[in-house]
């Protein structure tokens, strides 16, 4: 595969192919940065679970750690152990291989749809966010899969705000939506731990960590916790939990439109300082 390949579109990214017993390969593109994008693995590896469970299942949440840099222009194998199946719930691991060895690894829950009265909603969008349509696309939009606007902040130590949404329409699955919102949800969380830096953020007020940092997702979680669509504007609210030892946290809580809070992510990524000379 050539290694400048870059997919169109998220459909084509998550276009499986099986390759034996619950095992699956799929494309890698490049990326600017020269490695496989870590959103792009944990879209293909929650598609990859979702091939082996039962309709009536839907992904609730998702815990992953990033092994190594995967290397763009080589198929990843996904390989899925089918942990538990139950009456309710389901597990699934899944291990992302090239040819270096693992370079990611997945645990996911489902669960049934539980027709249940209570519904509450502890959070709240913020207050005085613009609409995406008055915003423009980020200057550093890097994928042609997302359309990213990035939301001016008042607190920017640690703090960023995205509307983010997947380019082309889905369908109605909501496999497919939850894989888009995978794919979303690793575009920003290093921003924040970046703004925390002494380096950041640099005098124009604009996030450029490429060249003063070498980064790099270690572990993710996702918890979904209402219906959304992943080809509409969501809101991600991120914030950076502090940083020590080149390790840092953010989180983020994602909401729709209509201000339901539709999704909780976690993330420790790894900054280190680009030593020169």
């Amino acid at each position: 595969m050539d290694p400048s390949f870059e997919a169109p579109d998220l459909s084509t990214l998550l276009a499986l192919e099986h390759a034996g017993a619950d095992r699956f390969v799929a494309t890698a593109p490049a990326y600017p940065w020269g490695r496989v994008y870590g959103g792009l693995v944990v879209a293909q590896a929650v598609a990859a679970t979702t091939r082996t469970v039962a309709e009536k299942y839907h992904v609730h949440s998702l815990h992953a750690y990033f092994i190594r840099g995967g290397s763009p222009g080589e198929t990843i194998r996904y390989e899925v152990d089918r942990i538990r199946d139950g009456r309710s719930f389901c597990t699934r691991r899944v291990v992302a291989r090239q040819s270096s060895g693992a370079i990611f690894n997945l645990s996911a829950s489902f669960q049934v749809h539980e027709d249940e009265a209570a519904d509450v909603q502890s959070l709240e969008p913020p207050p005085g966010v613009p609409d995406p349509e008055s915003l423009s696309e980020g200057r550093d939009s890097w994928s042609r899969v997302l359309e990213n606007k990035p939301i001016p902040v008042d607190d920017p130590l640690g703090h960023v705000r995205n509307w983010i949404r997947v380019r082309e329409r889905l369908g109605d699955d909501p496999i497919v939506h939850a894989c888009g919102l995978a794919y979303a949800s690793d575009d920003v969380l290093v921003d924040a731990v970046a703004r925390c830096h002494p380096r950041c953020p640099l005098p124009d007020g604009e996030l450029h960590h490429h060249d003063v940092f070498m980064a790099a997702s270690l572990d993710h979680a996702i918890w979904f916790h209402r219906p959304f669509r992943a080809d509409e504007w969501i809101l991600h609210d991120v914030r950076a939990r502090g940083m020590r030892g080149a390790r840092g946290l953010s989180s983020a809580n994602l909401f729709d439109r209509a201000g339901r809070h539709v999704a909780s992510v976690a993330q420790e990524c790894l900054l280190r300082e680009v030593r020169r000379g």
